[in-house]
């Protein structure tokens, strides 16, 4: 097959992007997902985007385009609605790199006992993550990109070593390229195949709170809380998961994460627990990006990571370009999946 079409398997934020930089480019794009856009462990993310300010992680790269590549993004993309409030963290964060405020009160002033001094990184944001996913979603359709919701993929077509499509519920989709964006159900694809990839799913619980609105102004992060706050009042509060396996369990850990925040703001203490969930975030096993084409199998491309929220404006743009181009990326070099052979 030569007409360059690319099947993306899985409509989180990742497949999102990649389906929207493929079809900018002009490909022909097919996007499946089980379920709708963004209804995996993309809808159960923080969602918060930075970058480090310096970093020897070998995809350092990478994460220092994040911030750069959503501001492209929301220049294409102008119905984009990216909070740019910045991020304050202490306790425990003291030895962390950057600018640094004795004036917390002034970010915060909702806040019940800051801290004396905190690391104030400006430029850091926010978005909500099912929505921007909807949206890219929406804007490859403008561009020519078909979407197939309620399809699940139940194993990649492969013959003589090269991956020629896909097979799913709803039958046979042939494409040049198969793109993998399914987060941890990548494994099982790529075990189909012969390939193994470690990765892992880590589970964290999401808490959704209703607050009085503007009584948290930036993305705050400890150790024992983090929050950030949209503009209707929604709280949400990521938390470690504690083995919740049942509404009881995760109604207990939301009382928890709410009984907190309202210790930490004033106005809180009519604070309403919305929802909490478990989202299963792919998880690789040296915990950088899983980005390329694995080894021994042509037609087929990877793109699995945590901080997916973060990296999808850039590893989708990235990757699209290596897909249509041929041309390596040298930010993705370290990313490659060969490197767990």
């Amino acid at each position: 097959m030569a007409d360059g079409s690319v099947v993306v398997v899985g409509a989180g934020i990742i497949g999102a992007s990649m389906a929207y930089h493929l079809a900018r480019r002009g490909r022909p794009v097919t996007l499946i997902d089980a379920g709708l856009p963004g209804s995996g462990a993309t809808r159960a993310s923080f969602a918060w985007i930075g970058r480090p300010l310096v970093s020897d992680l070998p995809s350092a790269p990478l994460r220092y385009l994040a911030l750069d590549e959503y501001r492209r993004l929301e220049a294409e993309l102008p119905e984009l609605s990216i909070q740019w409030s910045g991020s304050i963290c202490w306790d425990g964060f003291d030895e962390a790199p950057g600018p640094h405020t004795d004036d917390v009160h002034a970010l915060e002033p909702h806040l019940l006992d800051p801290p004396t001094v905190a690391i104030h990184r400006p430029e850091d944001a926010a978005l909500d993550p099912v929505a921007t996913t909807d949206l890219l979603v929406a804007a490859a359709r403008d561009r020519g990109a078909r979407l197939l919701t309620g399809v699940l993929v139940t194993a990649l077509v492969h013959q003589g070593g090269t991956v020629t499509g896909v097979r799913t519920t709803a039958g046979v989709v042939p494409a040049e390229t198969v793109v993998l964006a399914a987060g941890t159900g990548t494994v099982a694809l790529c075990a189909g195949i012969g390939i193994t990839l470690p990765i892992e799913p880590s589970p964290a619980v999401m808490v959704r709170l209703r607050a009085t609105p503007r009584l948290v102004r930036t993305i705050v992060a400890t150790p024992s809380l983090e929050v950030r706050q949209l503009n209707d009042g929604t709280v949400l509060a990521p938390t470690a998961y504690r083995g919740e396996a049942d509404q009881a369990a995760l109604q207990a850990t939301a009382r928890r994460v709410r009984d907190r925040f309202a210790a930490c703001f004033s106005g809180a203490g009519g604070t309403e627990i919305l929802s909490a969930e478990i989202g299963w975030r792919p998880m690789p096993a040296d915990g950088e990006p899983v980005i390329g084409r694995p080894a021994g199998s042509r037609g087929l491309y990877v793109t699995v990571m945590h901080s997916a929220i973060t990296l999808a404006a850039a590893a989708g743009n990235l990757a699209a370009a290596e897909i249509v181009s041929g041309v390596p990326a040298p930010e993705l070099a370290a990313c490659r999946p060969d490197r767990f052979n």
